[in-house]
């Protein structure tokens, strides 16, 4: 059986345990490249420096013929530089891959799936994303096992150098996007628009700290197209305690199971963006962050990730 040979960025840093379960995924398919970047721990944070180091430890368990590319820092950059520059990194290296983080637990069809998109749509400059995420609550759009999306979905994902060249981490021309009034070329719905350009001015401005709305951004900018499948591929199991972002468990977003897809694919008939499929996951993703803005500001947040780390 020929060997995987698609390339792989898995982004680590602190959590050996979920990244343990992601690992084991990726040496089920023994792939030919693996390619791993880690940021360094924060200053001052007690018991995050073995952490990191257990988390690193990990990739030392590929038992398999592996080409292993480390980009490990030593010093904490954050969770939105840290992975952005470990992809700018990776496609410096690949011309197309697929990135997983260490929370983002692939079903072994994921793989097959993406690879078999990369190779249909590398030359289609109007794809510039697939995904393997789904949040339609099995409701079917389209008439193939996946459909096209205005909307990057990255937990678990994969790309090509050709749109990643397009990222720009400070988004230096939003203030030309804002005046020129693009995003109602994008969304029609003036919540829709609201909400994005309030993601957006805070990564511009700094108060927040990703790199994916910046990649939403980049693929907007340039008419992009994303694609999702219609089933769930990949299962974020990092909602919770010692998280970024995704800190409620609760949440209907965590923890769904990730299933099989059927390959080879059915491909849809017309690539046309499916607009009740992205309002539905539009106005899912307002309710989780206005969830989530309530529970930072009464400070829950703060104190349940004080708790953990104190037990670390």
């Amino acid at each position: 059986m020929k060997q995987f040979d698609t390339p792989i960025l898995l982004v680590i840093f602190n959590r050996p345990e979920t990244e343990q379960v992601v690992f084991n995924e990726i040496r089920k398919l023994r792939p030919k490249h693996l390619f791993v970047v880690a940021d360094g721990p924060r200053a001052g944070m007690e018991g995050e420096k073995e952490r990191c180091a257990a988390a690193r430890a990990i990739i030392d368990q590929v038992d398999w013929e592996c080409e292993v590319h480390k980009n490990f820092s030593d010093i904490n950059t954050g969770c939105g530089k840290s992975p952005a520059s470990g992809i700018t990194w990776f496609f410096q290296n690949v011309e197309e891959g697929i990135i997983l983080e260490d929370d983002c637990v692939p079903d072994q069809s994921f793989f097959y799936y993406a690879k078999e998109l990369l190779e249909k749509y590398r030359y289609n400059e109007h794809i510039m994303m697939i995904s393997g995420d789904n949040f339609q609550n099995g409701i079917q759009r389209g008439d193939g096992d996946y459909y096209f999306s205005k909307i990057p979905h990255t937990w678990g994902w994969a790309t090509w150098r050709r749109a990643w060249k397009e990222f720009d981490f400070d988004m230096k021309d939003f203030p030309d996007f804002l005046k020129n009034k693009l995003i109602e070329e994008i969304w029609d719905d003036k919540k829709i628009q609201k909400y994005w350009l309030e993601r957006f001015g805070d990564v511009y401005t700094k108060r927040l700290d990703a790199w994916d709305y910046q990649f939403a951004y980049a693929i907007w900018k340039n008419n992009g197209i994303c694609i999702s499948p219609n089933v769930n591929l990949v299962s974020n199991i990092g909602f919770g305690a010692g998280a970024s972002n995704t800190f409620n468990n609760s949440d209907a977003l965590a923890n769904i199971p990730a299933k099989s897809i059927r390959l080879p694919l059915t491909h849809p008939k017309e690539m046309v963006v499916n607009k009740t499929a992205d309002d539905r996951d539009n106005h899912t993703r307002m309710k989780y962050e206005s969830i989530k803005r309530f529970f930072k500001q009464i400070g829950l947040f703060n104190y349940v990730r004080n708790i953990y780390r104190e037990y670390l």
